[in-house]
């Protein structure tokens, strides 16, 4: 992809009017009224001298309305056909957002995935972006348009058929047109007024970050926040793109994750650890390869076999092997929703691999401290281990970074969990509980 150079980044923000990139997600297009009040706020961004262009995702509920409509017609979807069924979501809400804005007095085009140039590779349910080609979309800008873009989809290159980026994949199709468009900034809106130190539904003292590294959200976006999306996070990185994170229910300042806004921040932290926050995720499973034979070969092939799924594995623990038998259990957690997919590639390898059984667990929950300078600072995994004993909260799987501790526990213990480390490490706001105004954070 070619993105031409942005201004530097130390510019202050406003500088001048740029071109913008706004995304808005499923609750702050939920229904009738919520799409005449994001049409109010797209126009008065055009008002203030910006070329504006919207992602925008399915309304409210509907992509999950349509998942388990397709589930009552087939229990396995081809993945061909349940692309296009989840795209009808995206483009609803699009040609919605466009008539909303024309009724303003301003003009407004909608484009699909395909239509805005959103290339992607040929895995459907969850395609990649391989490259951005707006030609359309700077066609209409030039024309004096608010350009509106179905988030979420894109077209494959080789066979040009409808594919879908998988979740976040909005927000990755928001980042993605910044990029290629030159865009001063990506603004994701959501249903909270930015990231937080914890989820505010589960930590109503969680503090609102005013400004985080594109490192720090990467961890926290890996870890289980919500608000964004790892690959979202990974794309702006790549191609420096300032996202700001605000609610599109208020006017108040969001969070910016970026590089560093003043030249002292990293020197700042160096210095001393900066616990960024708290994040969970119960979504994921857990499998357990047991009485694999303790040998490289055995290991690979269990990977192997998973990758071939294209299945994305998070935390890995072997035990040691038994002196006696050779032999050991190789653990690794992955979504929940591909746990029956890799079971199935798993027992099919299991004459090459030689392993005995399989376990599978899907009610674990991950717990993650995140900050800057963690393994330079002493105490910080003595407090975090401190602070769950302390709640009782026991500990099953054990994973590190040099900014992150991440914990693997049961599903029924993630939420006191959080609220403990969030309090141990003085996290807590003295001012009023975090607003949530709806939906599900993102």
């Amino acid at each position: 992809m070619t993105v031409l150079p942005h201004r530097g980044r130390d510019e202050p923000r406003g500088a001048r009017a740029g071109l913008v990139v706004q995304k808005y997600g499923g609750s702050s297009v939920a229904d009738a009224e919520d799409i005449k009040r994001v049409a109010k706020r797209i126009v008065d961004t055009k008002k203030n001298g910006h070329q504006v262009v919207v992602v925008v995702s399915a309304m409210g509920d509907t992509t999950d309305e349509l998942i388990d409509l397709a589930g009552q017609v087939s229990p396995i979807p081809a993945g061909r056909e349940f692309d296009m069924l989840l795209t009808a979501g995206e483009r609803i809400a699009m040609a919605l957002l466009a008539m909303a804005i024309k009724n303003l007095g301003h003009e407004a085009q909608s484009f699909t995935g395909s239509q805005a140039g959103v290339i992607t590779d040929s895995v459907h349910n969850k395609a990649r972006i391989i490259d951005v080609t707006p030609g359309r979309i700077r066609t209409a800008l030039d024309e004096g348009n608010i350009a509106i873009v179905a988030g979420f989809q894109g077209v494959s290159q080789d066979k040009k058929d409808i594919t879908t980026l998988g979740r976040g994949g909005s927000d990755t199709t928001a980042v993605a047109l910044a990029a290629a468009l030159d865009a001063e900034v990506c603004e994701i809106y959501t249903d909270v007024d930015g990231v937080f130190t914890a989820d505010p539904r589960v930590v109503s003292k969680a503090k609102k970050i005013d400004w985080i590294s594109f490192e720090d959200m990467l961890e926290l976006a890996a870890s289980g926040s919500k608000v964004l999306l790892h690959r979202c996070v990974e794309y702006a990185r790549r191609y420096n793109i300032p996202i700001h994170v605000r609610s599109s229910f208020s006017a108040l300042e969001g969070t910016w994750v970026g590089t560093a806004p003043h030249s002292d921040t990293k020197e700042q932290k160096v210095e001393q650890a900066i616990i960024s926050g708290v994040a969970h995720d119960t979504s994921e499973a857990r499998i357990t390869v047991v009485g694999v034979p303790d040998k490289p070969a055995g290991a690979a092939a269990i990977f192997r076999a998973v990758a071939d799924a294209e299945i994305n594995i998070d935390m890995i623990v072997q035990n040691v092997s038994a002196a006696s038998t050779g032999l050991t259990d190789i653990s690794f957690t992955l979504p929940k929703a591909e746990g029956r997919k890799a079971i199935e590639e798993l027992e099919k390898a299991k004459p090459a691999i030689g392993f005995d059984s399989l376990r599978h667990d899907d009610r674990i929950g991950k717990i993650s401290l995140v900050g800057a300078g963690m393994k330079a600072a002493p105490g910080i995994t003595a407090s975090f281990f401190d602070a769950l004993t302390d709640a009782g909260v026991a500990i099953e799987q054990i994973s590190t970074s040099e900014i992150r501790i991440s914990v693997v526990t049961r599903a029924d213990d993630v939420n006191e969990a959080v609220r403990a480390v969030h309090t141990a490490f003085g996290l807590d706001s003295d001012s009023d509980e975090a607003v949530v105004y709806g939906g599900t954070g993102r």
